[in-house]
């Protein structure tokens, strides 16, 4: 593989990202990999981006990270917060240490830009591996019961402080994406799994 690089997202790239995100997601479902396309359009146009990072090989653009605008709603006020989603790499590319260097440079960016917190659904274990916690572990409540509480994770920031704890409301994006969260059956099949596992 070619040297890695790693750079801040810029409006040229929209091609390239939407199609590792359609080839990350899409891999086993086309119209998955379709609707977290839409997502990825539908947080730019709408204003909720807050950054994305792409990483190159050979001038090839085969990974992507994108950061969006979240809320914690604390007893004493709204907090904004950071999302982690997507976080896409070309199935070929997968496996050789992308997307843990995209990880990592969105939670320095993510520190840097001030934000208390950077919440994510995703594998405990990878996310885990990686330095997020299982969100309730911190006094966060979960956008929706849909998603496993496993998979609800955050890492606390350097700005984060003990009062900024509720639940997280993810913007308008994601539910009118209906990207919050699994929906049966998987839903019904991984909350199967996961009693089989106790």
């Amino acid at each position: 593989m070619s040297e890695l690089t790693l750079r801040p997202e810029v409006a040229a790239d929209g091609a390239a990202v939407e199609r590792v995100v359609r080839a990350a997601f899409g891999e086993h479902d086309p119209a998955e990999g379709d609707q977290v396309a839409r997502l990825v359009h539908a947080l730019h146009a709408g204003g909720s981006a807050r950054g994305g990072v792409v990483a190159e090989t050979g001038g090839d653009v085969v990974g992507h990270v994108l950061l969006s605008r979240g809320w914690v709603d604390a007893r004493d006020r709204l907090v904004e917060v950071l999302v982690l989603s997507p976080l896409s790499v070309l199935p070929r590319h997968q496996g050789v240490g992308i997307g843990t260097a995209l990880v990592a440079e969105a939670i320095s960016i993510a520190d840097t830009s001030g934000a208390p917190a950077l919440f994510l659904e995703g594998s405990p274990q990878y996310y885990g591996a990686r330095g997020f916690e299982p969100g309730s572990r911190h006094g966060f409540g979960r956008p929706s019961p849909r998603i496993p509480e496993a998979a609800f994770q955050v890492r606390l920031l350097a700005a984060h402080e003990p009062t900024m704890t509720g639940p997280l409301v993810y913007c308008e994006a994601f539910w009118a994406h209906d990207s919050v969260g699994l929906r049966d059956p998987v839903l019904a099949q991984l909350e199967a799994s996961l009693r089989t596992d106790d």
